[in-house]
Order: C-alpha cells, then structure tokens, then sequence
C-alpha cells in the first residue's frame, strides 16, 4: 500500500514557487490547488512518521518543499493548517535524531517562519528548541538552535521588552543549571544568557542569578564561564555598544553630489532615499536617553553569601578539581566582590600568605586580587602582616628591579584603600627607594611617597613631607584618618560653581564701582532670571512659606566625642578668609571639614542654568587634569583609575614590563605610546589637506594627477620640449608669466 501511495504520489507534480506567489495574490481563487498540495504533504507526512530511518530520499525531497510551501501561505489558510504548527514541532521533537540536515534544517526554519506569522507563539517556540539543543549530538544544530533562540528572543524584545517571555526563558536556565550541577549542559545558560547580556536584552537581576548559579556549579567549564561573565560580561556589553555607536556617519551632501554627477537613475534614487531614512534613523537614535545598565556585580542580591560561597567551594576546598589559572579567575572574582561591596571574609586575607613570594607562579596576580579584596573597612591588623611578607619578600637591595617595582605597586595599591595597614618606620625604610637607579623601583617608591603626603603625611620624614604637606601640618589642616571613619558626600564639582559665582558676583560689582566684598540682593535676582524658563506649579503657595529659616552654624554646635573628652577643649584660632571676614576655627579636623564642605548646596536650590554651569565646569576642571603637569586630588588611584575598576598583572608590574626581555621591542612602543593619546601622529600641511580632501569627497588637481600620469604618455611632450628652439622657448615662458600675473587661464574676474 505504501508503494501504490508513493507512485500516486509522483505523478503530481506542480510548481510550487509559481502556486505560491498565486495564492499570496488572490487566496480565494487557489483553494483547491492548496488542498491538493496538503494532502500530498499529509500523506508524505504519514509514510515519514511511520518508517522515519526507512524513507526515500525522493520522499524526504519532496516532504521538504511542501513544508516549505506550506509555511510560506499557512497564514492565507489559518483553517486548514491549524495543525500543521504542531506536527512540525513532533516531527523535530520526537525524530530530530535521524532526521537529515536539510529537513531538519527547513522545519526549524518554517517554525521561526510561522511565529513571525503569529501562527505560533515564542514561548511554544522556545520550549520545542531549548530541549533539542540540550540533547542533540549534532554540532550543526546545535549551533542553528543557539542562533535562532538568541534571533527570537532579540526580535521579542525589539519594540518593547517581553518581561513575560523573559521570566519565562530565565526560569527553564536557572532550572538547567540547578537540576543537575554537574552537567555540562549548563553551559547554555552561560552561553545564551551571555549573548543577551552582551546586546543589552536581558539587564536584570534574575539573568545574574542565573549566571551566580553557574559560578557555584560542580563542572569546571560551567565555572570558568560563570567566573568569566562577572569579571568580563559587563566590559564586553560596553564594547558592543561602542561598536554600534562608531559606525560610519552618513554623509548625505556627499552621496547627493556623486548621485548628481552621472545620469540620474532610479536605483540611484533608492539609493539616497535608503541613506535618508538610515540618518534619520542614527539621529533619532541618537538622541534617546541612554539605558541604565548597573553592572552585573551590582545586581547580585547577596554578595556577601556568593562571595563565601565561591571562596569555600573553590579556593579553601581542597578537593576542588580547578587548577591554577582557574583558581585565579575565582580569585580575581572574590576579591572584586570584597573590594566593591565592602565585604568580610577575613580567612581571605590568611589565603594569600603562602602566596605571596616571588618564585609563586603568576605571582603578580595573586598581588593584584589582595589590593582588588582591600578596602577602608578590613581590620588594618589583617593586612599589615601582609605588607610586611611583600616587603620582606620583594622589596630589598638583593632583589631583582621587576620584583621590587612589585612588591612596591603592590603595597601601595593596597594602602590607597587602607592607608592605615602601614606602620611608620616600613614606610620610612620603603621611600628610600625613590633613591634607586632602575626606573620602576624609582617610580614606584615615588608613587607610594605621593600617596602619603596625602593621607598621612605625619609619618614620613620632615625632609620627604614636601611643602604642600608640611603647611598643612603646621597649620593644622591634617588629621589622620581613624579607622571606619567615612567622608561627607556632597555633589561632585560643587566647589567649582561656588568659587564661579563668587567671582562673577566680584566682577559686576566692580564694573559698577561697588566695594567688592560687600553683600547684596543681586543673587536673588539672578536666580529667579534663570527660574524664567522652568515650570513650577506652586510657585504662588512657594511665596507664601515664610522663606528661609535661621539654623545655627557650623561654629555655633558643639560635637562631643567620649573618646576624646580627656584631651579637653582647645583654644579656638582666628583665620582670615579669602572675602575678608574672619571666623573662628578649632585644632584638629575641622578646619578643614568646613573647607572642604560647601554652603551652596546648603543655602539655596541650584537652578537648571546652575546645574548647566557646574557641567561644564567639571568637563573644564576634567579636561585640565588631563593636562601634563597638572596635580590631580584623585592621582593616587592613578589617572582616570576607579576604586572599583578590576586591578591587572600589568598595573602591579608597572614600568618593569618594558624593561623586561618577555616583550618586544614594538610592543614596549605600543604600550609606552598608550599614555599619550594626545599626541596625534605628524604629518605635512599637503598631507593633512589631501586627507580632508578625501573625506569630503573630493578630487585631485590637474597637477596632482599629472603626477601620477604614466610615463609614456609624458614621453611625446618631453621629446617635443627638447627639440624647441630659443625663440619658440621665449615664446612660451613670457605667456606663462602672463597667465600667472592675470590668474591662470581664467583670470582673476
């Protein structure tokens, strides 16, 4: 019966592309050829169900183009192929095993091509997929799976964000990795929700559950991608977004004038009207607010548990099955969580004791994962026996200049987040360095002297304090900072604006021949000027408050401290200020609180204009730091290095690396040319026009490109001039020198 059904079967033959473009024209009119065609389908469907591993290949050839016929005008027909979206999905589920690549290849494809109809829905889509991707041996497929997940879940979220379909696909990883933790088919979740975190799909908390759980997971590829995600996920969606911003500005006036030069045509017209529409498009989306992405180490619910978690599962565990490369991915990743969230695991910190020594492998990490888990919080009794090893270890005259320059990074990084972790006479005895003659050790003794003559500058030596320090000192500005004492926020830059006004204020009053340190209502005018162009609803109820109201100063409250009852009260010291007026100051820390805290922020509300103002007054203040020379308030975390920005190899060992044989003599070039982006590589004026010539669009000059004309056809002319004679020569100089003095063969007109 199969053989009589299969030579009915061939004699119809139809041309399925020409039927289907009939049908997408006029449905009605093409019913019952579309019933022919689908009941041939249901029959091939029906000998390919019952005997898959035994059917033809003219059978399977066949089965495949209805398929895709079929998918193609499903939606003209939604009654007659109401069940064929299911017989696909158990055609795949149940047989993807013996199915051929080109089959199973085209009814993926029709079922991405029937959700995009919305014949079928993405979460019936993603669970018929996700478990065939887990499960099939076929590296083909398993790649067309992976890619048509992440295109589904990317076209899901392209207008507006499917929370639903999101939960959804975020519950079906967290159960893959929590099911089975010693599977390695967790490492789908790591890679898809990788992928969507990457172009900006998935950005909550539930996706870094997901990728938490994959860190604590018992395989070690689960591990390192979980691991990897954390420490390079979030660098990974800044570049991705940077290559998307940087794409190539369409220039619309130059795409006009080639369009203008040669007959016009209409694919020329598409042309620019494609390029329209793709400026429009850039510029719109230019101009939306930028999405707010918190870093996925932010996003964890709790870091102090994770952190635990990965420290006594895979570092302090001795039958952890990672070797030494991983093991630091772990503790790159711990010490970063100690470091940003202020964590506490203090048997950290007894870790890295039989580590630290110069002749332990990668050595210059372990350096940088103890100053990454440092920070204002950790006991100074914890970390200053390990400055002590480092300095005992690496910093001595029998040492190597790459061990010493560090050893010496090292510590200093670890007392920018704990200035307290260092006794006074090992500072002494390590700023000596600076005397050294190898570079590094030089720059690195110089950089710890720096840091102190900042944060503690009463435990060096009177000669290395260096006078900004000393008169701070000496007039009582500095006070050592006791431990877990935190600073007082305030808004960044704030100061700037506060000295602006106060100079503009000056000004006026001097230009109209005004005293100026005299008091007047000008201010207030000024700000409700900058008020005009900003709504306020309640202004008339906002008039009626009563205004201000008097507080005491900062001088007039008295703050006790049971510590420091003892010591009694010190006599209060008279200090001019810049205005003129004097106030009264105390000993200790402050005088320099009160220099340090800013009233404008206190006294009245900062008006749209002021907060415009204080914007471009932190890019000028940016922009000047920048500058060589220029002493920056935050240079001893280096320049334009965050606290809670990851700390590498490369930074601990400094301007050792260049000097080291490991690196060739172009990449010390390269890495030493990294600090000077501001220099631009030189070039000649013709040079630099020629370059803005060719960015616009433009062509050569008709000398340029006689230039480059090719010398036989420059030989006749050459022969010629050498056969003139003198008064043919005399001729043809003086017309020259005519045509130059008029301006070229045009004239100057």
């Amino acid at each position: 019966m199969v053989k009589r059904k299969l030579g009915a079967l061939e004699k119809v033959e139809a041309d399925l592309p020409n039927l289907q473009h009939k049908i997408r024209r006029d449905p009605k009119s093409y019913v019952e050829d579309f019933r022919a065609q689908h009941y041939q389908y249901e029959s091939h469907r029906e000998i390919f169900m019952a005997a898959p591993s035994s059917a033809t290949d003219t059978g399977i050839i066949s089965l495949r183009d209805l398929i895709d016929f079929i998918s193609h005008v499903a939606d003209c027909y939604p009654d007659i192929t109401k069940d064929f979206p299911q017989q696909l999905i158990d055609m795949l589920t149940q047989h993807h095993l013996v199915l051929g690549p080109d089959l199973r290849e085209k009814i993926v494809g029709s079922l991405m091509l029937l959700k995009k109809k919305d014949l079928l829905d993405s979460a019936t889509l993603l669970h018929t997929l996700f478990p065939v991707l887990i499960s099939t041996p076929s590296k083909s497929l398993r790649q067309l799976l992976f890619q048509k997940i992440v295109s589904d879940l990317r076209s899901s979220n392209a207008k507006t964000t499917n929370h639903k379909l999101n939960r959804t696909m975020q519950t079906v990883l967290f159960n893959l990795v929590t099911s089975d933790r010693t599977s390695s088919k967790s490492l789908w979740a790591v890679r898809i929700t990788r992928e969507l975190w990457k172009r900006q799909i998935w950005s909550d908390a539930k996706a870094v559950e997901v990728m938490k759980e994959c860190s604590l997971s018992d395989n070690e590829k689960v591990i390192i991608g979980g691991v990897r995600f954390f420490l390079g996920g979030d660098k990974e969606r800044e570049e991705a977004e940077d290559e998307s911003s940087d794409e190539e500005t369409i220039d619309i006036a130059r795409i006009r004038h080639q369009v203008g030069i040669n007959k016009k045509t209409r694919k020329k017209s598409r042309a620019v009207e494609k390029a329209l529409t793709a400026a429009k498009k850039k510029d719109r989306r230019k101009n939306q607010t930028a999405p707010l992405n918190f870093s996925a180490l932010h996003l964890l619910h709790d870091p102090q548990g994770f952190a635990e978690s990965l420290f006594s599962k895979h570092l302090h565990n001795t039958k952890s099955k990672l070797n030494l490369e991983q093991r630091l991915l772990v503790l790159q990743l711990v010490s970063r969580l100690v470091g940003m969230h202020k964590l506490h695991i203090m048997q950290l910190y007894s870790y890295f004791q039989k580590y630290l020594t110069p002749r332990q492998p990668s050595v210059t990490s372990f350096l940088a994962s103890l100053a990454q888990a440092s920070h204002d919080l950790v006991p100074p009794d914890a970390l200053e026996p390990l400055i002590q090893k480092i300095a005992n270890e690496f910093v001595s005259e029998a040492s190597a200049a790459e061990v010493a320059t560090a050893g010496l990074n090292s510590i200093r990084e670890i007392c920018v987040r704990q200035p307290l972790a260092m006794n006074e006479t090992l500072l002494q005895d390590l700023v000596m360095y600076k005397k050294s003659k190898d570079k590094g050790v030089m720059m690195a003794a110089k950089g710890l002297l720096g840091l102190y003559r900042d944060v503690g500058a009463e435990m060096l030596r009177k000669r290395d304090r260096g006078k900004e320090a000393a008169m701070s000192l000496r007039a009582g500005e500095r006070k050592e900072k006791r431990f877990g004492e935190q600073e007082i926020g305030e808004i960044d830059g704030i100061e700037l604006l506060e000295k602006w006004k106060e100079e503009e204020r000056r000004k006026k009053r001097i230009e109209k021949g005004l005293p100026s340190d005299a008091e007047d209502d000008e201010e207030e005018e000024d700000d409700e000027a900058a008020w005009d162009d900003w709504n306020v609803e309640d202004d008339e109820d906002s008039d009626d408050s009563g205004g201000w109201i008097d507080v005491q100063s900062d001088g007039e409250i008295e703050i006790s401290d049971s510590d420091d009852d003892d010591e009694g009260a010190r006599p209060a010291k008279k200090t001019k200020q810049d205005d003129g007026e004097e106030k009264e100051n105390t000993d200790g820390a402050q005088p320099a609180e009160k220099k340090s805290t800013s009233k404008l922020a206190t006294t009245r509300i900062l008006t749209p204009a002021d907060l415009a103002k204080l914007a471009e007054l932190r890019a000028e203040a940016s922009i000047t730091a920048a500058l060589p020379g220029a002493r920056r308030a935050g240079q001893n975390n280096g320049p334009g290095r965050h606290n809670e920005d990851p700390l590498t190899a490369e930074q601990i060992e400094g301007l050792a690396a260049l000097s080291s044989g490991k690196m060739t003599r172009e990449e010390r070039i390269a890495r030493v040319k990294e600090g000077k982006t501001d220099r631009s590589e030189h070039k000649s004026t013709t040079a630099r026009r020629k370059e803005r010539k060719e960015a616009e669009g433009k062509s050569t000059t008709n000398k340029e490109k006689a230039r480059k004309k090719n010398f036989f056809m420059t030989l006749g002319k050459a022969k010629s001039k050498g056969k003139r004679s003198l008064t043919e020569t005399r001729r043809i100089l003086k017309a020259h020198q005519e045509r130059q003095k008029r301006g070229g063969r045009r004239g100057n007109n």
